[in-house]
């Protein structure tokens, strides 16, 4: 079996390291994450990218949550008949009941991963504007009370930038170490019981 795993950006270094890890017959190709700045153009980024590579392989897996596309995309996936991995979006596949618990306690908390870290000028800074218009730091993030960062690592340099992060948005930090928690649960079942399926079946005479 040839599996397609089409991913986020966002979550390229994990999907490469999990397939990585489990010797998986895989290969992976990742949508540009700064479509989360317009979640409208996910799904239609997506399906194009099925539509030219699906004939490739015997099965598409779309490493994805919802991000947005209030259903949007699992409308469109349900009309190709591709799965994705459960979860709204990749703070609630890492975190799992620990995002939602978070949550629970304080709703106003924007969150963080490795590679929102990574990317956080791109993303956030330069990509909201506030680079350029910093007025617009209280019309984003005046309702947030906290940052917490759910780290995959443990990476000083990304530490020192979450925090550059958090004293740029003038929201306290915190930092839970939660690897990659239910995003590696939900991906190797999804995986395994596919590479399950193709197995042929041995009967012993």
């Amino acid at each position: 079996m040839k599996i397609l795993l089409l991913a986020c950006g966002a979550l390229a270094r994990e999907v490469i390291t999990l397939r990585d890890r489990y010797g998986w017959p895989a290969d992976i190709y990742c949508v540009p994450a700064l479509l989360h700045n317009t979640p409208g153009k996910i799904p239609p980024a997506i399906e194009r990218r099925i539509l030219d590579m699906r004939n490739q392989y015997d099965q598409v897996i779309v490493v994805y949550g919802d991000c947005g596309t209030s259903g949007a995309l699992d409308e469109t996936l349900a009309r190709l008949g591709v799965e994705r991995i459960a979860g709204p979006h990749c703070f609630e596949q890492f975190g799992g009941v620990r995002h939602d618990a978070i949550l629970e306690e304080m709703p106003g908390t924007f969150f963080l991963t490795d590679f929102l870290v990574r990317h956080f000028e791109g993303l956030v800074w330069r990509g909201l504007g506030l680079n350029r218009f910093p007025q617009l730091r209280e019309d984003y993030f005046g309702n947030y009370q906290q940052i917490v960062y759910l780290a995959q690592t443990t990476d000083t340099d990304l530490l020192a930038r979450a925090e550059h992060a958090a004293t740029q948005l003038g929201l306290p930090l915190r930092v839970e170490t939660i690897g990659y928690g239910d995003f590696e649960i939900r991906l190797r079942s999804v995986v395994s019981r596919l590479i399950a399926v193709d197995q042929p079946i041995m009967i012993n005479t």
